[in-house]
């Protein structure tokens, strides 16, 4: 079994930072993809950042592109998500996510491309 535990969310100012950690435990996985999604209240799941292990790169939405930052571990599957410069539009559930099926493409921005979520942990942004 496997789980994906995100830590570091909470409650900050518009303007303010925060860092989030997300670990995988349980039995050996290999994932070629791992990333961060987000849900506000009413909405759907939206992608947030990517890291494709393979060379390393790294992606992401529009809307957080210049302010948040993914980075991460290959080898004990943890990310991390800085975020500098909230904004109340960023208060939402944060959800980490795993991609163990190897394959030549993959479209790491879709929530089909992962086999394993996390639970989540809430960031709110007040203004």
């Amino acid at each position: 079994q496997v789980q994906l535990v995100e830590s570091g969310g909470g409650l900050v100012q518009a303007g303010g930072s925060l860092s989030l950690s997300c670990a995988a435990s349980g039995r050996t996985l290999t994932t070629y993809n791992m990333a961060w999604f987000r849900q506000a209240p009413g909405k759907e799941r939206e992608f947030v950042a990517a890291v494709r292990w393979s060379g390393g790169r790294t992606y992401y939405a529009a809307s957080v592109k210049g302010r948040f930052t993914i980075s991460g571990d290959n080898a004990n599957n943890t990310i991390y998500l800085q975020m500098k410069d909230l904004k109340p539009e960023d208060t939402a559930r944060y959800v980490c996510a795993a991609d163990s099926t190897p394959g030549p493409i993959a479209v790491v921005t879709s929530t089909s491309q992962y086999n394993y979520w996390g639970l989540g942990t809430q960031v709110t942004v007040s203004s």
